[in-house]
């Protein structure tokens, strides 16, 4: 269930809440039907492993940005609006791989009457390592009676 977070609520360095799935071949399966994306290295471990990937099939890197949008969602709530965000690839995610979406606020400003706060995210997997390091800008509400 998202909570709603208001602009008041944060503060540079404020992490939001740790965000995990496991992921494996149903996950891929499901994501592959809604975004027809059934690459053959995504499905078959034979093609994984001719695509230089000795475990066989890995995931979408566009999975690991669904996941950065769905933790946002729900550590902003539905209100909060997700302005911008970005990432880039930089690890293969393995079958079994549990990853973790984290973020760091790192500004916040009001401009044109926004609440803007920029935050540094990031997919690690269950060994620590940055798979999709990337950033992402929301825009928050103030609190209820609160003039700034």
């Amino acid at each position: 269930m998202a909570v709603h977070v208001y602009f008041e609520d944060v503060e540079v360095g404020t992490e939001m809440p740790a965000w995990s799935r496991t992921t494996g071949l149903m996950n891929w399966n499901r994501y592959a039907a809604v975004n027809d994306e059934f690459v053959p290295f995504h499905m078959d471990d034979e093609a994984g492993r001719r695509a230089k990937n000795e475990q066989g099939a890995f995931g979408m890197g566009n999975l690991r940005y669904a996941y950065l949008v769905n933790a946002l969602r729900d550590w902003i709530g539905d209100e909060a609006e997700i302005r911008e965000v970005g990432c880039q690839y930089r690890a293969i995610n393995q079958k079994g791989d549990v990853l973790t979406v984290t973020g760091k606020v790192t500004e916040k400003k009001t401009v044109d009457g926004e609440h803007l706060v920029y935050l540094e995210t990031n997919v690690v997997n269950q060994n620590g390592e940055p798979t999709c390091p990337g950033h992402a800008i929301v825009v928050l509400e103030n609190r209820p009676g609160d003039a700034s």
